[in-house]
């Protein structure tokens, strides 16, 4: 705690002490009246401080234990002042956020009514990183009984602002993907067909295949019996996000009012919001859980750098896409080499039962990419694979569509297309092992993403 002057200390220290010094010039008695005056002031000051040593006695600052935030969108923490006295008073109230979480201000004036213990102050904020954020400390200040001065103090809170990724974007442009178009509604409809579980039996058409034929059920009555199936209703869905080195890497993304981190470019000062290759590999993670949980599938994830960082069964329900998007807003890229060897013997050792598996990994580096496709055996006879990297900038073909306009453009166009040819014949030895390689688009990963967990559950591949 410590006193602070206020301008109406220095007010009464120029309106008495000046025209004082002004008469100890003039007059004989003017010093003894000039130090009489002085004195009175520093009395009323000194007595005044004494005072203000209780002024924030029974105030402290409550904060709830769990804020949840979603990034770059606006928020607000339920800050709630205690008065013990319950008597009307004016206070400032401040507080300290981490830098990471954009407060639009400070400091904070509020009037505490009388007869009200509590009295509710929210607090807005607009957080620019996601993870895990602490508040330690809120201060107060408060004025003394003549208002000569002020008290500030600090009281210990403790509060945890989670700030989840921002899915208002991606939901936006997945929207009419969760509207009843076709077979694909808002609730998947149980079709009968070429799946897996068995439906009923029926009698044998004419074009049924000898491998459709209920054997015992034909012998029994005399005729063929034919087998009906349906498609499965619970298939598993997991995520395996790779958050190593290579997931820290930074590409622009479309303007945002409040990024994270930015850059003024230099001919127009417009700002573009930098996210992530692992912000992305987030956002996809968790659209393709809503998109799951919508089909009435079963979601899980897995993560992973040199080693497993963690692995969430598969299940569905509000609370386990809550326990999903909890085991994914503290993940930050790590400056390690992947093990996929690794990532691989733990699925194949905890999934028995088959699933798609989405890997959200990069593969422009050529030593990565070999060992990826040896892990790749390990898994590729039991599960679906499917992996999605971003496509990295300017992989394309020798002879596209842009104008090369100097010899620069020569250049970066022709490493661009050995990036690409490499790419491609990955894709080749991936696809001989059943394995689906897709490069997408920064902006558009989410719905790429999703759109090709649609594709595998109509055609029932999985």
């Amino acid at each position: 705690m410590r006193l602070v002057p206020q301008t109406r200390l220095l007010f009464w220290v120029a309106a008495v002490i000046v025209p004082l010094s002004l008469i100890a010039t003039i007059e004989e008695t003017g010093p003894l009246i000039a130090a009489s005056g002085v004195g009175v002031i520093a009395l009323a000051a000194l007595f005044d401080a004494l005072r203000a040593t209780t002024a924030l006695q029974g105030l402290s600052v409550e904060l709830p234990p769990v804020v949840r935030l979603a990034k770059d969108r606006e928020g607000e923490i339920d800050v709630r002042v205690r008065n013990v006295k319950q008597n009307a008073r004016r206070v400032r109230v401040g507080l300290a956020l981490p830098a990471q979480v954009g407060a639009e201000k400070e400091v904070e004036a509020v009037l505490l009514p009388a007869g009200s213990e509590r009295s509710a102050l929210p607090w807005p904020c607009r957080p620019r990183e996601r993870g895990k954020h602490l508040v330690h400390r809120a201060y107060l200040e408060a004025a003394s009984p003549f208002g000569l001065w002020a008290v500030r103090g600090s009281v210990p809170v403790t509060c945890e602002l989670r700030v989840y990724p921002n899915l208002l974007t991606e939901r936006r442009q997945l929207a009419a993907m969760f509207l009843h178009r076709g077979s694909f509604g808002i609730h998947a409809q149980r079709q009968v067909g070429k799946g897996r579980d068995f439906e009923k039996l029926r009698e044998y058409i004419p074009g049924d295949g000898l491998d459709e034929i209920h054997w015992k059920a034909t012998a029994k009555r005399g005729h063929p019996v034919t087998k009906v199936f349906q498609i499965e209703r619970t298939q598993e869905i997991y995520v395996v996000i790779d958050y190593s080195r290579l997931s820290g890497r930074v590409g622009a993304r479309a303007a945002s009012p409040a990024p994270p981190a930015h850059e003024v470019t230099k001919s127009s000062g417009s700002v573009l919001a930098t996210d992530t290759t692992l912000e992305r590999f987030v956002t996809a993670a968790l659209m393709v859980g809503l998109a799951a949980e919508q089909q009435g599938d079963l979601f899980g994830l897995v993560t992973f750098a040199d080693r497993v960082g963690g692995f969430v069964r598969a299940k569905n329900g509000r609370t386990h896409f809550n326990a999903c998007r909890d085991a994914l807003y503290r993940l930050q890229p790590e400056s390690v080499t992947p093990d996929f060897e690794e990532v691989a013997a733990l699925i194949r050792m905890r999934l028995r039962r088959r699933a798609l598996l989405l890997f959200l990994t990069a593969l422009d580096d050529p030593v990565l990419a070999e060992s990826f496709v040896r892990s790749m055996d390990l898994l590729r006879r039991q599960h679906r694979i499917i992996v999605g990297m971003l496509k990295p900038r300017g992989t394309e073909a020798l002879f596209g569509d842009t104008p090369v306009e100097n010899i620069d453009d020569i250049y970066e166009r022709l490493g661009g297309h050995l990036q690409w040819n490499r790419l491609r014949e990955l894709e080749k030895v991936l696809g001989r092992r059943g394995v689906r390689l897709q490069l997408l688009e920064r902006e558009e990963m989410s719905a790429q993403l999703v759109s090709a967990y649609v594709n595998v559950k109509q055609r029932q591949l999985l």
